[in-house]
């Protein structure tokens, strides 16, 4: 098969567009799981589609077409090679899908956000074999990302359980995935910090010296989008108490010690949201979890994390 006989999207507008003329072309029922798992199916369409063109370059799979007859169909397993958490296995099923030129059916063993273990079969797919090789490693490099992603998220959860602090991501994501990442976090038991520069406002330490100084920054920002939730950063306890007069509503603690974390929390004392950030380690999570701060923020889980070994074996 080749590029050009992919259903490659060109003006993909996705369900807001007022045209009314695009659909995404993955199956229904595939479309509302991703949907009941806060994904957008047209996007998710759109990265898979992209994966596919970047690895077909204009091409086709030369070596599955001369080694496999086009009649020929098999059952394909998708099978973890390490224990981990798994996420991304509707968006490894949409990449096969685009490349069917058959119909194929999918049996579901686990799904999104389960702790798998070497061995455990998480997806099966039967359609022609040709198109499951040609498909394979754009879905394995999906899955295997996102799965890791999730893996080392569960990681940092599970240090700071009982602790009642939070790790959540930053927008530190690969461009283009990152709907797909940040969700990746919240299979793996993580939470998620603003998707876009317009969902909230974080004063940075640029912005500290545009405004001339943090509080000034803070008060800006409020008196132009009263509506939205402002966190302010700041690196010295001395700067907290003018932020705070200011009625932040988050305070980013950068490159805080433990005890000063601690200090900072006691003079908080709850009248705004508290998240550390900097330096931060899973060796040392949960010391600083049980400061009392609310949130750990780690650009580590998008921009860091190894990929979850994942295989596809083709049943004999």
């Amino acid at each position: 098969m080749s590029h050009e006989d992919l259903p490659l999207i060109e003006d993909g507008c996705g369900d807001d567009c007022a045209c009314g003329e695009y659909e995404t072309g993955l199956d229904p029922e595939l479309a509302a799981l991703l949907e009941a798992a806060d994904l957008d199916p047209v996007e998710v369409e759109d990265i898979a589609m992209m994966a596919l063109t970047e690895d077909l370059a204009g091409g086709e799979d030369v070596t599955s077409v001369a080694t496999v007859p086009a009649e020929a169909v098999a059952t394909a397993d998708f099978v973890a090679r390490q224990a981990g958490v798994v996420a991304g296995l509707r968006v490894a099923e949409a990449v096969i899908s685009l490349v069917a030129e058959e119909e194929f059916s999918v049996e579901r063993h686990v799904e999104d956000g389960a702790h798998v273990e070497p061995g455990t079969v998480l997806l099966s797919v039967t359609t022609r074999t040709r198109d499951l090789l040609t498909a394979e490693r754009s879905a394995l490099n999906l899955l295997c990302h996102l799965s890791g992603i999730a893996t080392a998220t569960n990681a940092w959860a599970k240090a700071l359980d009982g602790t009642g602090a939070v790790v959540r991501d930053t927008r530190k994501t690969t461009p283009g995935l990152r709907a797909l990442e940040k969700y990746a976090v919240r299979c793996g038991g993580g939470a998620n910090h603003r998707m876009a520069l317009s969902d909230a406002a974080l004063v940075k330490d640029n912005h500290v010296v545009a405004a001339g100084g943090v509080a000034e920054a803070f008060k800006a920002v409020r008196a132009a989008y009263p509506e939205l939730e402002v966190e302010v950063e700041v690196d010295t306890l001395a700067q907290i108490p003018p932020v705070l007069e200011a009625g932040a509503d988050l305070i980013l603690l950068d490159n805080f010690t433990v005890e000063e974390l601690r200090e900072a929390v006691a003079l908080v004392a709850g009248r705004a949201k508290l998240e550390a950030s900097g330096g931060l380690t899973l060796e040392t999570a949960r010391a600083v979890g049980e400061t009392g701060v609310d949130y750990l923020a780690v650009g580590a889980l998008t921009h860091s994390s190894p990929v979850l070994d994942i295989g596809l074996d083709l049943r004999g």
